[in-house]
């Protein structure tokens, strides 16, 4: 029966605004290059929080500080079949989108692989470009940001037993 059980797949996502402009990257998918917040999957053992900063380093090469919650999104994306993916997939996807602190560059860094280069885009530019973006949570999270949605990060919790190493037998 656990087979059947529903597992959406937690990612993090940070919503990084400077002067009215939000960074985006821009990445290599099936679907071709698409327009994403800096974000990613949740690794074990880290936090949330510490997913959110690590991805956003990864993606941008921008240190980042998480600071508050935007939102809980949960979001269901039925991508069509291709080469990397016969049959296509059904994918649910549970994010928590943070904003927070834009730390220094590292020009020196590489970025993620499938990142083609990072962009800083006007919420209307956000908005025109909708249908490149990777998920509908991209929007939704910017629009959320500016509409002053904001949750301390005391909301969140992360048990001592995910910094564990695991055990096995």
């Amino acid at each position: 029966m656990d087979d059947l059980r529903y597992k959406p797949s937690t990612t993090v996502a940070a919503i990084i605004e400077r002067d009215g402009l939000f960074l985006l990257v821009e990445e290599e998918t099936p679907e071709g290059l698409r327009l994403n917040n800096p974000a990613g999957h949740l690794d074990p053992g880290e936090s949330l929080v510490q997913a959110c900063a690590r991805e956003a380093l990864e993606e941008t090469a921008f240190a980042f500080t998480p600071r508050a919650l935007v939102g809980i999104y949960l979001a269901r994306v039925q991508l069509p079949d291709s080469p990397s993916r016969p049959g296509g997939s059904d994918i649910s996807y549970l994010r928590f989108a943070f904003c927070g602190d834009l730390g220094a560059l590292d020009a020196q860094r590489t970025l993620d692989t499938g990142i083609v280069r990072t962009l800083w885009v006007t919420p209307s530019q956000a908005r025109a470009s909708a249908a490149r973006h990777r998920s509908p949570l991209v929007l939704q999270c910017i629009e959320d940001y500016l509409a002053g949605q904001r949750y301390p990060l005391d909301l969140l919790h992360t048990h001592a037993g995910v910094y564990a190493k695991q055990q096995r037998d």
